[in-house]
């Protein structure tokens, strides 16, 4: 076996590779946007490493990768499945590993708290790969943290030159929740099927409209960008219509400063039954939690809507009108309405098993039709 340094050539979808005491922390966000963040949820999304993957050629048989992954276990809350590294080879997914081990980072939700317990280095091991020469991706879970600390394999890994680049940035479901692997979640699965490199900018409850997030991507490389906004503007109960318009319209511009021409499609949410017509903050149910269960509730008053508190119906409208309005002088924006990815009917059929975040088969479903109505759809159209 040979021992080969993780560079970043050979990891695809980070901002920023932070050297540690262990080995690399990926980050989703550059330091710039970290420096800026004060949310301790935000900081841990951003180092989940969700879409990122190391990816090369090589002919090996055998790759090792050390790794120290960081386990979260909230108190009073269901216990959380260990995260998923999957193996794909040419592109077909071969081989699954867990790191069962590492560190364990206890977090208390009333009074908050947080408690980091120290943990081992985990080594995992893919063989039985076929002997000849093959592109290799080894894609990092999409929702426990983890460092990367060594890579071994019995043959060269040769970089490969990234593809087309699709930069995409939503909420939880973006980066995955509820889904069981990392090429399993929505974006992996457009990705895939349109055959881009992916970088994931979704982070779990995060979706603010933040404008260090903007920057990041105005200054990020990108030949498609979407943004999948809304949700985490309702359950967090951030703000309301009057300035959810000029922070849309902010973030926007933002991005638009870097990227003057790259399509850009802005995506509404998905149906949630929960927020359609009820306005937040959304809350942990307790009773369901008391009997092991993980749901969530809205608790806004919808006579609250007049008065400006946002909606899933109130914010799909107002999106539409927001981009319509500035695609008379940006020919290269789109809007695809979150409902054509899931709607009632599939909500019917694959229900949101907590209330809020679409299951495996519904990261699936999704991910398929963006990539029906994107990268078969309005990317392609005009010679995008």
């Amino acid at each position: 076996m040979k021992n080969f340094a993780i560079t970043a050539d050979l990891v695809f979808g980070a901002q920023e590779l932070e050297r540690t005491e262990m080995g690399l922390q990926p980050h989703r966000l550059p330091a710039k946007a970290r420096r800026q963040n004060e949310d301790a949820g935000f900081s841990m999304a951003e180092r989940q490493p969700s879409g990122i993957r190391l990816k090369f050629r090589t002919a090996a048989s055998v790759i090792e990768l050390d790794v120290l992954p960081t386990k979260r276990v909230y108190t009073g809350m269901p216990a959380r499945p260990d995260g998923v590294f999957d193996l794909r080879v040419d592109g077909e997914l071969t081989q699954q590993r867990g790191a069962l081990g590492g560190r364990v980072m206890r977090i208390g939700m009333a009074p908050p708290s947080m408690l980091l317990e120290p943990g081992e280095v985990q080594v995992l091991r893919f063989e039985g790969l076929p002997e000849r020469e093959k592109l290799v991706e080894i894609w990092l879970p999409h929702d426990e943290m983890v460092e990367l600390v060594a890579l071994r394999a019995d043959a060269d890994l040769v970089p490969v030159a990234p593809g087309k680049i699709w930069l995409h940035h939503g909420s939880s479901i973006s980066q995955g929740s509820n889904a069981t692997s990392p090429t399993g979640i929505w974006p992996a699965v457009a990705a895939t099927l349109g055959g881009v490199d992916l970088v994931n900018m979704g982070f779990g409850g995060n979706a603010l409209l933040d404008p260090f997030t903007a920057r990041a991507m105005r200054d990020a490389k990108a030949d498609f960008i979407s943004v999948k906004m809304g949700i985490n503007l309702v359950n967090a109960d951030v703000m309301r219509m009057r300035a959810f318009g000029s922070a849309l319209h902010g973030f926007l511009d933002t991005i638009r400063e870097g990227h003057p021409e790259t399509p850009l499609v802005v995506v509404s949410p998905i149906y949630c039954p929960i927020h359609e017509t009820t306005p937040g903050p959304c809350q942990f149910d307790f009773a369901a939690l008391a009997e092991g269960r993980l749901l969530f509730r809205a608790e806004g008053k919808a006579e609250e809507v007049p008065k400006g508190k946002l909606t899933l119906v109130t914010i799909r409208q107002k999106m539409q009108e927001i981009v319509m309005q500035r695609s008379v002088s940006d020919p290269k924006i789109h809007y695809l309405d979150g409902l054509e990815l899931y709607g009632a009917d599939d909500s019917a059929r694959l229900p949101l098993p907590d209330a809020l975040h679409p299951d495996a088969a519904a990261h699936e479903l999704i991910g398929r039709r963006f990539a029906e109505k994107a990268f078969a759809g309005v990317f392609s159209r005009r010679g995008e």
